[in-house]
């Protein structure tokens, strides 16, 4: 099990940290989006309602994997060409942006009304009302669903491997693969598992520390 652990190591490091970067990136892109999304879903413009909800549904009723498959062989077909990295953190991003969206929405929805009211009531427009009270409040009251999209994201991230981005699981595959009996295939199974159980791990405690400082602050 412990042939050429230290090359073992060292592969499957390298595999977790572009896991990480991707989770993180993607993740970003993903909150951008969802606040997007959940601006769009409370506007009183109706097209715009409509156009979030269609976004939603689109993501929300789609496979992932298909989403990754349609970015990196169908789009290069009607002349969009991009590098196999940016399709995977688009894929991931858009896809969990769609997830967010209905997470912040929810986290609006649980905001009392009063509080919408009495912004209008002190002259701000909704832009300011949405931007200042509901949405800082939202945000708040969301962080543990938004936790759990991060954690079901580095799982998710195995997926890119299939459009070539070499994650996590891409350098396990490689490393039993490797010279056919070069690395025991159970340490490389149980590298992999360890690897993923601590990302989930540092992850899960950073979410419940912002959680605790947000619920302090309120």
């Amino acid at each position: 099990m412990f042939d050429n652990f230290d090359l073992m190591v060292a592969a499957l490091g390298a595999g977790a940290w572009t896991t990480v970067w991707v989770t993180l990136t993607s993740f970003t892109i993903a909150l951008v989006i969802g606040m997007v999304l959940v601006i769009m879903h409370v506007s009183p413009a109706l097209p715009a309602r409509w156009a979030a909800n269609a976004y939603t549904q689109l993501f929300r009723n789609i496979p992932l994997l298909a989403v990754l498959f349609i970015m990196f062989f169908g789009l290069p077909k009607v002349g969009i060409v991009a590098d196999s990295w940016v399709w995977a953190l688009l894929g991931l991003g858009m896809y969990t942006g769609a997830f967010v969206g209905e997470t912040l929405r929810s986290g609006i929805n649980s905001i009392p009304l009063g509080q919408a009211e009495a912004a209008r009531s002190i002259g701000l427009t909704f832009g300011q009302s949405l931007k200042g009270v509901i949405l800082p409040q939202a945000v708040r009251a969301v962080i543990p669903p938004l936790g759990s999209l991060l954690i079901a994201l580095v799982k998710n991230s195995a997926l890119v491997l299939a459009i070539g981005v070499t994650e996590l699981t891409a350098q396990s595959r490689r490393l039993i693969e490797d010279n056919e009996s070069r690395f025991d295939l159970w340490g490389v199974v149980i590298g992999v598992t360890v690897s993923y159980l601590l990302i989930a791990f540092v992850l899960s405690y950073l979410v419940r520390l912002v959680e605790r400082r947000t619920a302090f602050v309120r």
